[in-house]
């Protein structure tokens, strides 16, 4: 395990982890290995990623919060651009801590990945001008399978930062902005999800 290090259980939630691969720099720039599976399963993760994505957006997007209903995926999340903040949130019926939340800042800087498993809805907010963003999946794409969450559900209670707007009963982006006044930015379908309360029964 001698390029990464992991954090485990971060945020007190069993399955979330922070990875932090070495990075080896000098005056021509960096190397990095950026998945490394024997490392993985030394550090006791055990998962076959199948899918590689990348989107880019702009500063003020959330994207989330999604999920898979029938056929769950395990993700490996990362900034190689920009900087976003990346949120998931426990829905494994099961667990000490369902409805619990964690977030983390994802820079091309600090080349944090974050390992989110399977029974997570997930999301990100960009705080950069623009950002990358890249995540390995454990299942393929199934059409009508993406459940999600409203963000800004006060019973999860997401601490999004430099968000300012008051919460108006719906997921709506109205009204919300990032602190320099970029207006959020959201898809019309992440705005017409609903709450924890309205999506699950406990």
């Amino acid at each position: 395990m001698g390029q990464i290090t992991v954090e485990k259980n971060v945020g007190g939630i069993e399955g979330l982890c922070i990875i932090k691969p070495a990075v080896h720099g000098d005056n021509r720039g960096y190397f990095m290995e950026t998945y490394n599976s024997k490392d993985m399963q030394e550090a006791g993760i055990d998962r076959v990623f199948v899918q590689d994505n990348q989107s880019c957006s702009t500063k003020g997007v959330l994207r989330g919060l999604h999920f898979q209903k029938e056929y769950p995926q395990a993700k490996l999340v990362r900034a190689i651009k920009g900087s976003v903040f990346d949120v998931a949130v426990d829905l494994r019926s099961d667990s000490k801590t369902y409805g619990k939340w964690y977030g983390v800042e994802l820079t091309e800087e600090n080349k944090i990945q974050f390992l989110i498993p399977e029974g997570f809805a997930h999301g990100f907010l960009v705080l950069s001008d623009v950002a990358e963003f890249c995540y390995k999946v454990t299942d393929f794409w199934h059409q009508g399978d993406e459940g999600g969450l409203a963000w800004n559900d006060p019973e999860i209670g997401i601490e999004w930062p430099q968000l300012v707007g008051q919460y108006n009963g719906s997921a709506s982006a109205e009204g919300y902005t990032l602190e320099d006044g970029t207006p959020l930015n959201l898809s019309d379908k992440d705005q017409k999800w609903v709450g924890l309360k309205d999506t699950f029964k406990f």
